[in-house]
């Protein structure tokens, strides 16, 4: 079954068949290129190849359990190998055969002292990258098992991105922070902070066509850097209410889909020219009627005044008081979807079609704690913490095949464009 749409057209996907069958909730999914399947990674210890059947439901061709939960997966289709994170630290590597019927135990790499959160496999040096809950970066060889080098962090390491071409390493860790690293054998060289997130960095995505690297934070909050065109240029995207779980870029039609813990999947346009965000200016007085701010002893002592509360107009960032920024507006060009703080002045000069969306907003329908796509097939993949098949109404218009298999609370999708 199949539905007929136009592009940024209102309706989206339509539900076509459901997953049931793990006990707890999938951490990871992978999609299996070419055939209609997808592995899942669970906390009840279980790895699962599910392939389409001739009946039309998906059953699991491949069903193992692992000695401990299993919190980060990936899959590499040319070699077939399948590497699963787990609770303990522990990287298993698996061999699938051609027909996804069996699965070889290839070796264990004792690379964490704590829960593994992403696993990237590099074929040209042959590396299983990582990063755990242990605040290290760990890159080891997949030939002979033994340690290449590792970094370590401040914080626990939440989430990893690789460019293959150039060797950089994006982490991700729950101080907020992204740290650009080149790796080596036996060492590594830290190239870039990159600082703008108010919360942990819950998921990354890189694309290597643009160049750019988006992160998704529990500030709820997305920001877009732009590693190759124009050095230093960040967006900042404010459209979800709640923690920001998965990011994918689509650069053929530009734009981004974003999911979030409360359900919400966002599809933003990123086809037009954005403005950056300004920078939050500092004073000691309201820069708009230079009232005193309640830190400023000396000016309410002179003026004999009490002092004001600190706000910020998120357009033209002044420092302003509560009076002189007394408006709410959107603002989607500098990524504001949501009514936010604005001083009178910018109020005044935002117009009505300044307030046109540049997303489109959707439920899908239980709490995402994964997302991923497969971009050449549009296909997409959703885990969600509950255990509860649900029938969710569609979500996603775009120019690609679009699909959906929530899992976990797994739901499979399907549009073709006209």
């Amino acid at each position: 079954m199949a539905a007929e749409i136009h592009s940024r057209s209102p309706r989206g996907p339509v539900l076509l068949t459901k997953i049931p069958g793990h006990r707890e909730h999938v951490t990871s999914a992978c999609f299996i290129p070419r055939e209609d399947g997808v592995i899942t990674a669970s906390e009840d210890r279980t790895l699962r190849v599910w392939l389409k059947r001739d009946s039309g439901q998906y059953w699991p061709s491949i069903y193992h359990t692992m000695s401990s939960p299993c919190s980060a997966l990936t899959y590499h289709h040319e070699s077939r190998k399948v590497f699963v994170g787990q609770d303990s630290g522990a990287i298993v590597e698996f061999s699938i055969s051609d027909d996804f019927n069996k699965m070889n135990f290839v070796k264990t790499y004792p690379a964490h002292q704590n829960r593994v959160t992403e696993i990237v496999f590099s074929p040209n040096p042959e590396w299983v990258i990582s990063t755990g809950h242990d605040k290290f970066l760990i890159w080891m060889c997949t030939q002979s098992g033994s340690l290449v080098g590792r970094h370590a962090f401040a914080s626990w390491a939440s989430c990893l991105q690789y460019d293959e071409e150039t060797r950089y390493a994006f982490v991700g860790d729950f101080a907020g922070q992204i740290t650009l690293l080149k790796l080596e054998k036996e060492n590594c060289t830290v190239i870039s902070t990159l600082k703008g997130h108010e919360g942990s960095i819950s998921c990354l995505y890189w694309d290597p066509v643009q160049r750019y690297l988006f992160s998704g934070s529990s500030d709820h909050s997305i920001i877009l850097w732009d590693i190759g065109g124009r050095q230093g240029r960040t967006l900042i995207l404010q459209g979800h209410h709640d923690k920001v779980q998965g990011l994918c870029y689509l650069h053929l039609s530009r734009q981004l889909v974003s999911c979030s813990v409360d359900g919400g999947i966002c599809v933003w346009n990123m086809d037009i020219e954005r403005e950056e965000a300004p920078q939050w200016l500092e004073s000691d007085s309201c820069q708009k009627c230079a009232q005193p701010f309640f830190w400023n002893i000396k000016q309410m002592w002179d003026t004999r005044t009490l002092g004001l509360r600190q706000h910020h107009c998120r357009k033209c960032g002044q420092a302003v008081c509560g009076k002189c920024s007394s408006k709410r507006s959107s603002y989607p060009i500098m990524g504001f979807e949501f009514q936010v703080r604005v001083c009178d002045s910018c109020y005044e000069s935002i117009k009505d079609e300044d307030r046109t969306s540049l997303a489109t907003f959707h439920e899908g329908k239980h709490n995402i704690c994964f997302m991923t796509m497969d971009i050449s097939r549009g296909l997409m993949v959703t885990c969600g913490t509950d255990r509860l098949v649900k029938w969710a109404s569609s979500f996603l218009a775009t120019r690609y095949l679009a699909s959906v298999d929530m899992v976990g609370s797994r739901q499979l999708y399907h549009i073709t464009s006209p």
